[in-house]
C-alpha cells in the first residue's frame, strides 16, 4: 500500500495527522547536577511539537547507562518531573511524545560509572571510539573509551528491570510511550551483534541467544506500560562504534521476526547512510535488500530513518517502504519542519558546532518560516 507524506496514520492507540516524525537527537544540554531536562529542553521540543510524533533524544535509565556529558536522565524523581514539563509543552501544542530508553553499554567511561567502575558489555573487548566527557575543569571533551567488564547473569538482569522502571517513570513523565534504543552500538546492539558478543551463555553464540537481552526487555517494558505504548529501534548493517554481524539477514529477520509476537506500536529501522554524525561512505552494497526484508517480515508500522530529505521520503512512502519517515538533521534547524515541507518552503541550514553541549544559540533560536517572513519584511523596511 502506498502513502503520502501528510497522510493521517494510526500509531499504537494515537491517531496523527501525518507522517513526519522527529528522530531522536543527542544534544547534550541536561542541567547538572542530574542530568536533568531544564526550560530550554521544554522550549526546544514545544517548538518541534508539529511533528507527527517526537522521539526523545536517547534517555539513560539508570547511571550506568550514561556514555556522553549532559545527557538526560529517566531514573530520578527530579528527571522525571523534567520530563513532565517537556510532555505537558508538547501536549498543549497538540503533539505526540515517545521517550527514548538507552543504557549505552560498553560507550561509556569510569566518570560517568557507579563508583568509578569499568562501562559494562556483553564481551570484554575493546571498543573502536570515544565518548563526550568533562574533564577537570567542567568542559565537555572527547576521550578514548576503555575496555568494559563483561556483564555477569546477574548484572543484566538488573538491566532489564531497570528499562521496566523507565518505562514506568516515562509514562509518569507524561510521555505517550517510549522506544527501546535497540540499535547505533549501544547495549542492547552489542548482545546483538557477533562481533560485539562473544560470549558461551545463553545470551551469546546463535542469534537467538544473542536476540535474547533485546526480547527479554521488550516483555518487561510491554508488560508494564502496554505494547501500544512500545516501540524498538533497530540499526541493520550500522557500524558506529565497531558494530558488525556475520549474517545481518538473518540476525536482524529473526528479530523483526520476534517483534511481531507483540503488537507494537512501531518498528523504527535506521539505514545505513550515516556512521555517527556523518554520511558513511563505505555502506554495505546489502542493505538495501535488507531494508526490504525486514518490510516484508515485520507486519506492524514501520519507520525509516537515514538522511531522508522531502523527496526521498516521498518515494519510500510511495514505494510502500515505510509507514513513517523519521527526520533528525532537518527538524535541528527546522522547527516547523511539516510546515515548510508542506508548503515547499526553504530550509534552514543545521550549524553543526552547535549540535552538542551548549546553550540557547543553535538550539531554540532557528526561526520558524513566519519568524523569517517578518525579518524579511524588517529588513525591507
Amino acid at each position: 500500500m502506498t502513502h503520502q507524506l501528510f497522510d493521517p496514520i494510526k500509531l499504537g492507540s494515537f491517531m496523527l495527522k501525518h507522517r513526519i516524525a522527529m528522530a531522536p537527537l543527542t544534544r547534550s544540554r541536561a542541567a547538572q547536577p542530574g542530568n536533568v531536562p531544564t526550560a530550554m529542553n521544554v522550549e526546544y521540543y514545544r517548538q518541534r511539537a508539529s511533528a507527527a510524533l517526537i522521539i526523545s533524544e536517547a534517555t539513560q535509565i539508570s547511571q550506568q547507562g550514561q556514555g556522553y556529558a549532559w545527557t538526560p536522565g529517566i531514573h530520578s524523581q527530579q528527571q522525571i518531573e523534567g520530563w513532565k514539563a517537556v510532555s505537558a509543552a508538547v501536549h498543549a501544542e497538540g503533539g505526540h511524545m515517545f521517550l527514548q530508553l538507552w543504557h549505552v553499554g560498553r560507550v561509556s567511561h569510569p566518570v560517568f560509572q557507579p563508583h568509578g567502575s569499568l562501562p559494562v558489555a556483553p564481551s570484554a573487548l575493546p571498543v573502536p571510539g570515544k565518548t563526550f566527557i568533562l574533564d577537570a575543569n567542567g568542559n565537555g571533551v572527547w576521550d578514548d573509551v576503555p575496555t568494559p567488564q563483561e556483564l555477569e547473569l546477574s548484572g543484566i538482569a538488573t538491566i532489564v528491570e531497570d528499562y521496566r522502571r523507565a518505562a514506568r517513570n516515562a509514562l509518569s513523565a507524561g510521555m505517550d510511550g517510549v522506544e527501546i534504543h535497540a540499535g547505533n552500538g549501544y547495549l542492547l546492539d552489542q548482545f546483538i551483534n557477533s562481533n560485539s558478543n562473544q560470549r558461551n551463555d545463553r545470551y551469546g553464540g546463535n542469534i537467538a541467544n544473542r536476540a535474547r537481552l533485546l526480547l527479554e526487555v521488550v516483555e518487561a517494558v510491554t508488560s508494564e506500560i502496554g505494547a501500544d505504548r512500545v516501540a524498538v529501534r533497530l540499526t541493520p548493517m550500522g557500524r558506529f562504534m565497531g558494530m558488525g554481524d556475520d549474517t545481518p539477514e538473518e540476525t536482524f529477520g529473526y528479530i523483526a521476526h520476534e517483534l511481531n509476537n507483540w503488537n507494537l506500536a512501531y518498528l523504527h529501522l535506521v539505514e545505513p547512510a550515516m556512521v555517527g554524525t556523518v554520511l558513511d561512505d563505505n555502506v554495505d552494497p546489502r542493505w538495501n535488500a535488507i531494508i526490504w526484508q525486514l518490510r516484508r517480515e515485520y507486519r506492524g508500522v514501520l519507520m525509516l530513518a537515514g538522511g531522508y530529505n522531502q523527496d526521498s521520503a516521498q518515494s519510500a512512502l510511495k514505494s510502500g517502504r515505510a509507514d513513517i519517515i523519521a527526520f533528525g538533521r532537518p527538524f535541528i534547524a527546522n522547527p516547523d519542519l511539516p510546515h515548510r515541507y508542506r508548503f515547499h518552503l526553504p530550509l534552514n541550514t543545521p550549524e553543526t558546532s552547535t549540535f552538542f553541549g551548549g546553550g540557547a544559540h543553535g538550539y531554540i533560536d532557528y526561526p520558524a518560516w513566519t519568524d523569517d517572513r517578518m525579518q524579511e519584511k524588517e529588513a525591507a523596511q
